[in-house]
């Protein structure tokens, strides 16, 4: 295996495309799209890592979580300023699921949820942590 590709699925993916340049800077590579006009796949680049997007399709079970009504996957975006990321994804049309923090294994990070349902956390690393150290602040969170 070489990669692995997110892929998501949207009710109204020409929206979502439109949303994800101004949340996350994204780039849209390409787009199929149907006679009718439906957006059946497209893909995008954030911060240099590829995503597939693509329509419902009820026929195949292929549903979004705004169909289904949550969604059992979030996607991380690693970046320089995470505050900055963060709260520009608010202003396009985000919720905030996680505020900003600095958290114990090294990153400053905080959570969205996208219009479409899709959850996003953004975090910026602020302290290298070796797997050790962060294993016993785990556990230091229980003790209080």
């Amino acid at each position: 295996m070489n990669k692995a590709t997110p892929f998501l699925w949207i009710k109204n993916t020409a929206e979502a495309i439109e949303f994800y340049k101004k949340a996350f800077n994204a780039v849209e590579n390409y787009r199929l799209t149907e006679p009718e006009g439906k957006v059946a796949h497209a893909e995008i680049t954030i911060g240099g890592a590829n995503i597939s997007i693509a329509g419902e399709y009820p026929e195949f079970d292929i549903l979004g979580p705004e169909t289904i009504g949550n969604t059992t996957v979030g996607i991380h975006l690693k970046v320089d300023d995470a505050d900055k990321l963060f709260h520009q994804a608010i202003a396009a049309g985000a919720t905030s699921v996680n505020p900003m923090a600095d958290q114990f294994y090294g990153d400053r990070s905080g959570s969205v949820k996208d219009p479409f349902g899709h959850y996003w956390m953004i975090s910026t690393t602020i302290e290298v942590v070796d797997p050790e150290e962060i294993q016993k602040r785990f556990l230091a969170l229980y003790v209080n």
